[in-house]
């Protein structure tokens, strides 16, 4: 339970108590989202650095559960809301032997995470975060991911750590990896395999994809809906492997501040049914193409106000403090993850399967 739903408001009183919060990371976002349609450049960004220069007013009584709600609640709708972006038929056409580069490319990318991230003595929630984000999709892998890991002040810098690099690696990404395809010439289904298949954003494998041309932009979209898919897998498996450790902080949370919470969580957060409901419903056709789109569209507009109402919480000293050691582990990740694809392109044409 949140500490708003502790206090037992009524509707009325409780959207009035995270109204002033949530107008703020929402003007934020506004704004985010006008620089990046005007002048180009990744939104989530821009919305987590433009909240960042907010965050003398996070500590704002008035405004502060609202910022709450929107980091923790807006959040979770917005990754639920993914669902809506991918069909069942579109997993299918991809083939066995590009689904399974996909999956062995994702579990590779999770693992190095997990024990690279142990050698350089980073924790385990931490290792975790950082590969699902490589691995997945970027930002939002990052955000879903962190909301079913222990809740701590630490654990909300790093995530807005590796939001931020995996943002920038995934920009850089966007530009240089057409570059790779043509110098290998790949043809359009292998290029689109290798973009959709390692960069981390979404927004990035469409401008890479279609900065090529358009069969591979469409392949790479695809390929990598389907490495979205994969987030309410990794998301359940992180969930068990953190209950007891998440259960454990929200207790201390409740003892140190007196916020009341539920000590026990469910294994399978509501936002991810919501993710599966929306993809089986949408595989049997039954989501038109508008509201498909109005809803992909809903889904990005709070993922940003979510990440608004993050840099709102957080200061660049606080981002500082986490060291070179998590930039290491995704640059190493991202490397990782992109020579494994194209290793995997050059054995198949090869014939090796």
């Amino acid at each position: 339970m949140s500490t708003i739903a502790a206090r037992g408001l009524d509707p009325m009183k409780l959207v009035m108590h995270v109204l002033p919060g949530s107008l703020l990371a929402g003007v934020v976002a506004m704004a985010a989202t006008l620089v990046s349609t005007l002048h180009g450049g990744p939104q989530l960004l821009y919305a987590l650095f433009f909240g960042v220069a907010f965050h003398y007013l996070s500590s704002d009584p008035k405004a502060k559960p609202g910022i709450e709600f929107c980091s923790r609640h807006v959040l979770r709708l917005g990754v639920g809301l993914l669902g809506a972006r991918i069909t069942a038929s579109q997993i299918a056409g991809l083939g066995w032997s590009t689904a399974a580069i996909v999956v062995v490319a994702v579990i590779s990318t999770l693992l190095v995470g997990y024990f690279l991230g142990k050698r350089l003595g980073l924790e385990r929630a931490q290792s975790v975060l950082s590969g699902g984000s490589v691995a997945i999709c970027g930002a939002s892998a990052a955000l879903a991911i962190s909301s079913v890991l222990p809740r701590t002040k630490e654990s909300e810098r790093f995530t807005l750590m590796v939001v931020v690099t995996v943002t920038v690696l995934s920009t850089v990404a966007m530009v240089v990896y057409p570059l790779i395809a043509r110098a290998f010439g790949l043809p359009p289904d292998l290029a689109g395999l290798f973009l959709g298949g390692t960069i981390h954003d979404v927004a990035q494998v469409v401008g890479a994809g279609y900065m090529i041309d358009h069969p591979t932009g469409d392949y790479a979209t695809i390929v990598k809906l389907f490495r979205v898919s994969m987030l309410a897998v990794v998301v359940v498996v992180v969930s068990a492997m953190f209950k007891t450790e998440r259960e454990q902080a929200e207790r201390d949370i409740a003892s140190s501040g007196g916020q009341a919470i539920t000590t026990k969580q469910p294994l399978v957060p509501w936002f991810l049914w919501v993710f599966v409901i929306l993809v089986a419903v949408n595989s049997l056709g039954f989501v038109p193409a508008e509201v498909g789109k109005g809803l992909s569209d809903f889904s990005r507009l709070c993922l940003v106000v979510a990440i608004a109402a993050l840099g709102i919480k957080t200061s660049f000293q606080q981002l500082a403090k986490a060291g070179w050691r998590p930039f290491t582990l995704l640059l190493v990740e991202t490397v990782w993850m992109a020579a494994f694809v194209l290793i995997a392109i050059f054995a198949r044409q090869q014939g090796h399967f």
